[in-house]
C-alpha cells in the first residue's frame, strides 16, 4: 500500500470512526478532554505507524484500543494519589455497561449527552460538532460566521464549564429528550450543510458520508420523537435537498445552480417522501417552526418540472413567516434571492445592500450582490462581488463556478 493510500485510509477511519471512539472513552473515564485528547493521540499514532507497519484490518478496533491505552497513560502521568491509579485499573474491569436509556444508537446517544440544556445553545451546539461531528474548528466557525480563534476559545470556554459547574455525563433518559431535541437538531443541520456544500480546502466538494449520517440521525430522532414537528421538518429538508445531490455537479465538476438543474436526475423517492412530511406538518394544524418553513421552500422548488413555473410569490410568503421566527442576516439574504425573481434585482439589491455590515466575510452575501449587479447590467461592480465571493468561497466546485460566471462578463 504506497503513502497516498494509506493516508486516504487514515482520512476515511478519522471520518467513520472519530466520534465511535471518542463515545467509547467518554463513557469508560467521564471526562470529555481525556476521551478527545486520546483519540487525538490514537489518530496521531496511525499517521506516524501505518505507513510503515500497514492499515490494521480493523482500523476501528485498532484506534479504540490505542486510544484506551493514551487514556489510560494520560491518567497515570497526571495523576498525584493513589485513588487516580486505582481509577486508571479499574477501567479494565468486566462490569456491566450502564443501560443504554432511552436511546440505543451510541453516536446520537452521545449527542443528546452533549447538548446539555445547562450550556448556551450556540456552545454545545458547537461542543457537539466538535465532539461528536468530527467537525474542525475552522469548519465549525464558517458555520457560525465567526473568527476560528473565537469558535476556539468558545469550546474550550464549554469544556471549562463543564467540569467547573460538575455538569454530568449521563446518558439522557426519556425524560430529558425534548429539553434537548432542539440543540441535537441544530448539531444535525450544520453537519448536513458542511457535507452539502464541504468548506474545508482539501475536502471533496459534497461530503456523501455525512450527509448520509445526518440524515440517518434525524431519522432515529423522529422515531424517538414522532410528535416534534421540527423533526419532521427537518427530515423532509434534508431529504429535499439530498434528492437533488446528483443534479448539483457538472461533468466538469463545476456547481450547477437550483435553476439549471436537470430535474428529471433528482430522485423522485426522496422528493415524494420529503413533500409527504411536509404536507403532514401542514394537516397537523401546529405552527409552523424553523425546519418546517425551510422544508415548505424546498418543496415549492422542488414541485415543478420546470424552474420557470416555480411560485415566487410563495416562497416569498414563507420567509416572510421564517423572518418572523428568525429575523438574521442570514434569513433576510435568502428572501432577498426569492425577491430578485418576483420584484426583479434593483428591489433585491437594496435589500441585500443593508446587510453589508452583518455579512461582508460570508461568501454568498458576495454570490448574491454579483448576480445580481450582472443582472443589471453593472459589470464592474459585480466583477469585484465575485472576485470577494472567489476569496471567501472554500469549496472547489463553488468556486470554479463562481470563477467562470465572473470571466463570463463581458
Amino acid at each position: 500500500m504506497n503513502d497516498v493510500d494509506v493516508r486516504e485510509a487514515i482520512t476515511e477511519a478519522h471520518h467513520q470512526e472519530w466520534a465511535r471512539v471518542v463515545a467509547s472513552l467518554t463513557r469508560r473515564f467521564r471526562d470529555l478532554d481525556i476521551a478527545e485528547e486520546a483519540a487525538a493521540e490514537a489518530f496521531a499514532t496511525a499517521v506516524l505507524r501505518w505507513p510503515t507497519d500497514g492499515v490494521p484490518p480493523n482500523p476501528g478496533a485498532w484506534l479504540t484500543t490505542t486510544a484506551n491505552r493514551k487514556a489510560i497513560d494520560r491518567i497515570r502521568r497526571e495523576s498525584k494519589r493513589d485513588d487516580k491509579h486505582r481509577e486508571a485499573v479499574m477501567s479494565y474491569d468486566d462490569s456491566p455497561p450502564e443501560p443504554l436509556g432511552a436511546i440505543e444508537d451510541e453516536r446520537l446517544r452521545l449527542i443528546f449527552t452533549c447538548c446539555h440544556p445547562a450550556l448556551a445553545m450556540e456552545t454545545r451546539v458547537a461542543l457537539t460538532l466538535r465532539m461528536v461531528g468530527g467537525l474542525t474548528v475552522p469548519e465549525i466557525s464558517r458555520a457560525f460566521l465567526v473568527p476560528e480563534t473565537t469558535m476556539g476559545q468558545r469550546i474550550t470556554r464549554a469544556k471549562a464549564k463543564i467540569k467547573a459547574a460538575g455538569i454530568p455525563y449521563r446518558v439522557p433518559s426519556a425524560e430529558d429528550l425534548p429539553s434537548r431535541v432542539s440543540g441535537v437538531l441544530a448539531v444535525l443541520f450544520l453537519v448536513f450543510n458542511e457535507a452539502y456544500l464541504a468548506t474545508g480546502p482539501d475536502s471533496e466538494p459534497v461530503r456523501r458520508d455525512l450527509s448520509e449520517e445526518a440524515i440517518r440521525l434525524t431519522r432515529l430522532v423522529r422515531s424517538l420523537l414522532p410528535d416534534d414537528g421540527e423533526a419532521a421538518g427537518l427530515l423532509a429538508l434534508m431529504l429535499l435537498i439530498e434528492a437533488r445531490r446528483k443534479a448539483r455537479f457538472s461533468a466538469t465538476g463545476d456547481l450547477v445552480t437550483l435553476g439549471e438543474q436537470d430535474r428529471g436526475s433528482w430522485d423522485a423517492g426522496l422528493v415524494a417522501e420529503g413533500h409527504r412530511l411536509v404536507r403532514e406538518r401542514l394537516a397537523s394544524g401546529a405552527p409552523p417552526g424553523r425546519y418546517q418553513i425551510l422544508a415548505a421552500i424546498n418543496a415549492v422548488h422542488t414541485s415543478t418540472p420546470e424552474a420557470r413555473a416555480t411560485d415566487w410569490g410563495q416562497i416569498v410568503a414563507l420567509y416572510d413567516q421564517l423572518v418572523r421566527l428568525d429575523p438574521s442576516p442570514i434569513v433576510a439574504l435568502n428572501r432577498a434571492v426569492a425577491v430578485a425573481e418576483l420584484d426583479g434585482p434593483q428591489v433585491a439589491l437594496a435589500s441585500v445592500d443593508r446587510l453589508g455590515a452583518s455579512l461582508d466575510g460570508y461568501h454568498a452575501y458576495h454570490v448574491t450582490r454579483a448576480d445580481l449587479l450582472r443582472r443589471l447590467g453593472r459589470t464592474a461592480e459585480s466583477r469585484a462581488a465575485y472576485d470577494r465571493a472567489i476569496e471567501l468561497a472554500g469549496n472547489t466546485a463553488e468556486i470554479a463556478y463562481l470563477t467562470r460566471r465572473r470571466d463570463e462578463l463581458a
